[in-house]
């Protein structure tokens, strides 16, 4: 009996020790992450490393030249155009995307037949990817057969050949507009997730105490909205300092250097003048101007997330 007994604890023992399969499980659970930063730190790194060189794709070889890139780069006039350009297009195009984004989620958090209506039709510009929207923007910008122009013309017929993107003063306006229509939905889903998700005990006890809707607005909704306001406008100046799609889909940087960004002037760099090393150059900067917003706004996020708990 005690042999038979230890023969049914061996099984147990040998039943309850891991497979080869369950011991790789966590492994493979981890693999497909793995493979991802690599995927991402690979590209990242060898730019990094390119832009420390004279990599050019007319010359087969290349050395490293240090810091003489960024050096060029500093007293060069195209680089501090393209920080003036992307500094213009990232304040009036995030800054308009916030204001109309709240005021849109604050509308839409009305329960009413309009309400339900639009609430669905909002993400329809999130949709539609940048280029193929930048396209749909020029035909109805077009002098000879634009829809918008036709408008401007009903109300002023001097406008009929509104030039938009054509010129370089109204550049910078026609590519804000285009980002405004694209992302403001964006801004807007984010206020409205935060809006339904504010507990209803506060706003009843205010209501109870005869608090006016100014008053509940600005001390309940504001300090409870700002968390999502935050995170909403971490992603926006994120996706508006590395911009490239639009301006570029628009005018390919131009009239002249009007739209000429960091991501368009790197770009400009690396495959129009074959000058890998310093569209390398500009990319890292870039990162390096993201990364310390982008640090900056989170901890300003965290802040009020532990001011709130």
């Amino acid at each position: 009996m005690a042999v038979l007994g230890t023969g049914k604890q061996a099984n147990t023992i040998e039943r309850l020790q891991p497979t080869r399969l369950e011991r790789l499980k966590p492994y493979l659970v981890v693999l497909p992450a793995l493979l991802l930063t690599v995927g991402i730190l690979v590209p990242f790194g060898t730019g990094v490393v390119w832009s420390f060189t004279n990599y050019n794709l007319m010359r087969p070889d290349f050395s490293f030249i240090v810091l003489r890139n960024y050096i060029q780069m500093m007293r060069s006039p195209q680089f501090w155009n393209a920080i003036r350009v992307s500094a213009t297009y990232v304040f009036f195009a995030v800054g308009a995307e916030l204001i109309l984004g709240v005021a849109v989620g604050l509308l839409l958090n009305r329960d009413n037949l309009v309400t339900r209506i639009f609430r669905p039709l909002l993400i329809l510009p999130l949709l539609i990817a940048p280029v193929i929207a930048v396209l749909m923007w020029r035909l109805m910008m077009s002098t000879q057969f634009g829809v918008l122009n036709f408008f401007l013309s009903r109300i002023n017929p001097e406008l009929r050949n509104f030039p938009w993107a054509g010129v370089a003063r109204y550049a910078m306006f026609t590519v804000v507009l285009i980002d405004v229509w694209i992302f403001t939905p964006f801004i807007a889903l984010l206020v409205l997730a935060g809006l339904r998700s504010f507990p209803r005990a506060p706003f009843e006890a205010a209501q109870v105490d005869g608090a006016s809707k100014w008053y509940t607005f600005r001390t309940q909704t504001v300090p409870m909205l700002t968390p999502y306001v935050t995170i909403a406008l971490i992603f926006r100046l994120i996706d508006s300092f590395r911009i490239f799609d639009i301006p570029f889909a628009l005018t390919k940087g131009g009239p002249g250097d009007a739209l000429m960004t960091l991501q368009v002037t790197a770009y400009t760099q690396s495959f129009t003048y074959l000058n890998i090393s310093r569209g390398a150059a500009y990319m890292f900067l870039t990162w390096i101007i993201i990364y310390i917003v982008s640090k900056f706004l989170v901890n300003h996020w965290m802040k009020w997330r532990a001011r709130l708990s």
